[in-house]
């Protein structure tokens, strides 16, 4: 467990790394900044920011082996690399930090090299110990990241050959791990292995050897870049200036793009009723259909949610193809498999939540549940927002006394890190932010030591222990054709359970302007990436 430091020696670190703190980096994380303008536009011509508009919000967590924050993780892949990194739609791996990806993807050992020259925002050079400190870091099963459910099971160990040379030792043949090598960005150890160095890298902490740096971050209000001078990576910068803006609010971030006043170039989680309107103002607007969804997500030590017929009744009774319809004006898809229908690994589960409410009702009297009271529990990103009325009139339609508690989403994720009890929470997900194959989807949401199953308290169900061994077995599976139908038996068990379940999977809309930017694509999670985008 991490635990802070005086405030002291953390003014001793700031004036031991002045370099950073000339650019604001520290002062953010140490919430010491006062807010910023957010119509940070200066320079002209190439020189002047690129400013974009996040629909999430910039407070989660920016440890990159911890958040699954949209804003975060869209700034980290633009601040840090991974030995490896892939292409933001097609997931193709790309060698970044190291210099060439593994000869043979089925060896068990995998040297890499680390690319001559790279270096930190601070100037420090990359490291063999740098490349340790952080897979140390995720492969500790006391630490429980975010991202160690994605490795824990096929890599063994990262060994030290020199000090720009590392091999990453398997368990056995593993070739989809190179993609997940981007999940692993390279920290430097010197900043991060400091006492109270991750706590502040939750709070907004990022020294990465990235095309760009951070230079101020202000929570819930926005976050600025600019291009990192001695980057010779596969990247390079393209923008001076970034300055991302967070705007949960769908109206406020729908002006700050449009009109002959607008004040970014680019911006994500664009409402579906105004897709048209911006259409015609000039704007392109792209959607790309994915795993993000709307979840429902019980308390399983909660009564009655213990009891797999009331979550299958609550599943049942909701008027999806009306959500769609109303919310999210039919870009969307009922859930009939935990994967989206554009996942080349998707079938219909063996339980599909089709609506029917006169099931529903039939289910909660065989589980001897009557007059059921239920608060939602909910993040208020916009579209789900819009989502909740429906969830709400189709309980209370089955005699489900329904109440709706939207909240910021750090709120909602803050009470369950904190245990608090809770019902049922209702949220939007995307496993896709982490990458495409079912085998690393199915472990984002459900494992031994998986925060999202402990969220919902199942991990020591009987179920549950025998899905998770299905799940190692099916990983080991060498036999690709196997691996899958050995996966799909997996997701058939999560939605009969339906522990934690989409209700709806919904395209992404984003926006830009074409006139100013160009080499930019919509991705089917949240956050943008401008790694390859320059101006027009």
């Amino acid at each position: 467990m991490v635990h802070d430091v005086p405030a002291p020696d953390r003014r001793s670190f700031l004036t031991r790394t002045s370099a950073l703190a000339a650019a604001g980096t520290l002062c953010s994380s140490l919430a010491a900044c006062g807010p910023e303008s957010t119509n940070d536009t200066g320079g002209s011509g190439p020189d002047r920011t690129l400013t974009a508009v996040i629909g999430y919000g910039n407070d989660g967590s920016w440890d990159p082996t911890q958040t699954a924050s949209a804003f975060a993780m869209a700034a980290n892949h633009h601040i840090y690399e991974g030995l490896v990194d892939t292409d933001p739609i097609a997931r193709t791996p790309y060698p970044a930090l190291a210099t060439a990806l593994p000869g043979d993807p089925r060896a068990t050992v995998w040297r890499f090299t680390l690319r001559p020259g790279a270096t930190f925002h601070d100037g420090r050079p990359v490291t063999a110990d740098d490349v340790l400190f952080v897979y140390d870091r995720i492969l500790d099963p006391g630490t429980r990241t975010v991202v160690g459910a994605f490795f824990a099971s096929w890599l063994k160990e990262v060994r030290k050959v020199d000090a720009r040379t590392v091999d990453l030792v398997l368990r056995f043949p593993f070739p989809e791990g190179i993609a997940r090598l981007t999940l692993a960005k390279v920290m430097p150890r010197h900043v991060f292995s400091r006492p109270g160095a991750w706590d502040d890298a939750i709070r907004g902490l990022a020294v990465g050897s990235g095309p760009y740096r951070q230079t101020a971050h202000h929570p819930k209000s926005n976050t600025t870049f600019e291009a990192f001078a001695a980057y010779d990576g596969p990247r390079p910068p393209a923008f001076t200036r970034m300055n991302w803006l967070t705007i949960v609010d769908a109206a406020s971030r729908v002006a700050r793009i449009s009109g002959r006043s607008a004040g970014a170039q680019i911006a994500d989680s664009i409402p579906y009723a105004h897709v048209p309107w911006l259409e015609r103002g000039g704007l392109k607007v792209a959607g790309a259909a994915g795993m993000n969804n709307l979840f429902l997500m019980f308390n399983t030590r909660h009564r009655p949610f213990d009891d797999v017929r009331v979550r299958q009744a609550l599943h049942y009774a909701i008027d999806t193809e009306r959500m769609i319809e109303v919310a999210l004006k039919g870009h969307g898809r009922p859930a009939r498999s935990f994967l989206d229908e554009a996942n080349p690994a998707h079938r219909p589960a063996r339980t599909v939540y089709d609506h029917d409410p006169a099931k529903a009702k039939a289910l909660l009297r065989a589980a001897g549940v009557d007059r059921l009271e239920v608060e939602v529990l909910a993040v208020n990103v916009s579209w789900v927002v819009d989502c909740l009325p429906t969830v709400k009139a189709s309980w209370d339609a089955i005699g489900v006394s329904t109440t709706l508690a939207p909240q910021e989403t750090t709120a909602v994720f803050t009470k369950l890190d904190q245990k608090r009890d809770y019902q049922v929470v209702a949220a939007a997900s995307n496993p896709n932010q982490f990458g495409l194959d079912p085998d690393l989807i199915l472990r984002y949401n459900y494992g031994p030591r998986n925060l999202w199953t402990g969220y919902a308290r199942w991990a020591d169900d009987a179920v549950a222990r025998r899905l998770f061994r299905d799940m190692d077995r099916a990983t080991r599976e060498p036999d690709p054709g196997r691996k899958r139908a050995m996966i799909q038996d997996c997701l058939d068990v999560v939605a009969e359970q339906a522990v934690l379940y989409p209700v709806v999977h919904n395209e992404l809309m984003t926006a830009w302007d074409p006139r100013e930017l160009t080499g930019t694509r919509a991705q089917p999670y949240p956050g943008v990436n401008l790694l390859q985008a320059k101006w027009v």
